[in-house]
């Protein structure tokens, strides 16, 4: 993965909201099999789907879903933005520094989605922003903390990650191999929840949990989007000037590593289909794979689909 040196990434929709100690019980979930670690791996919180399912998401049509004014949530990072971000200007910087490339990737994933989605359902865009973080942090879903891995919060329209995850748990406890489209990937996942939170896709979630279950197609569909978004990236964007095959093998071996199936077996257990929320290694790959090789959300419409 490569930087357009010349490219503007101060754009880039990317706050810090510092280190906190706080945070804790609401926000921390189980991996599959019943170990307390790690939550919402590569995908979206379980209290974020309850609050999903119980306020009110419009299903079906374009522009559905959670208003924060109208559901009392905030943009809570908006409001707390450290100088983390302060240097980052160009793909040079980016090049160099790897909070910039973050930076950078944020806006290639605006860019992208700003003309994929009204090109491709004419649903009007609406950016979202990124959020790190270390220890804990407050959002439009509550106190979360850094054991619930990457997500995004449907209710302030927010990512929140905590960039230890990559090292300490995707590779960590979880034996990803790793690389610098990992993050990339993950991010591009997670801003796949907010398309799908503007297009009122989450108002379809009524089952929860088996390996053919609305929440898995949901999981799925994001990877898909962040495929399609790699795909357009492969050819280069005006921010990165392409992916290699190695970058895309990254991405794989990722949605390898935070199947289902392979969490449960790291987590001691045997394999549960029944207790499945984000899909299984293999298809989570495959539907990265359709996105990247398709790049049309019609062909990522888990929804419809009749095996996954």
């Amino acid at each position: 993965m490569r930087f357009n040196p010349k490219a503007d990434i101060s754009t880039g929709r990317v706050g810090d909201a510092g280190s906190s100690g706080g945070g804790g019980g609401p926000m921390r979930i189980p991996l599959p099999g019943g170990t307390k670690a790690g939550g919402g791996i590569g995908g979206i919180l379980i209290i974020v789907l309850f609050v999903v399912l119980t306020q009110c998401v419009g299903g079906g049509g374009g522009g559905g879903g959670i208003n924060p004014q109208s559901q009392g949530g905030t943009a809570q990072g908006m409001d707390q933005d450290s100088e983390r971000y302060a240097n980052c200007r160009t793909g040079a910087d980016a090049e160099k520094d790897v909070d910039c490339a973050r930076m950078a990737v944020a806006v290639s994933l605006e860019q992208y989605w700003a003309k994929t989605l009204p090109e491709q359902n004419g649903a009007a865009f609406t950016p979202a922003q990124i959020i790190t973080f270390s220890g804990g942090v407050a959002t439009g879903c509550g106190q979360a903390t850094s054991q619930v891995g990457p997500f995004y919060c449907p209710a302030d329209r927010q990512i929140y990650l905590d960039t230890t995850f990559f090292e300490d748990v995707l590779e960590g406890q979880l034996g990803g191999q790793g690389g610098d489209f990992v993050e990339p990937y993950v991010l591009a996942h997670e801003y796949g929840h907010h398309i799908q939170n503007q297009l009122g896709t989450m108002g379809k979630v009524k089952t929860q949990q088996g390996p053919n279950s609305d929440a898995v197609r949901l999981e799925l569909q994001a990877d898909c989007y962040a495929g399609m978004w790699a795909r357009d990236a492969s050819d280069g964007d005006g921010i990165l000037l392409g992916l290699d095959r190695g970058d895309v093998d990254e991405a794989l071996d990722s949605a390898k590593t935070v199947g289902d199936d392979r969490i449960q077996q790291k987590s001691g257990q045997g394999v549960n289909p029944d207790g499945w929320t984000h899909g299984s290694s293999e298809q989570r790959m495959k539907w990265f794979s359709t996105g990247y090789n398709e790049g049309t959300l019609a062909a990522c419409d888990t929804f419809s689909a009749r095996r996954l």
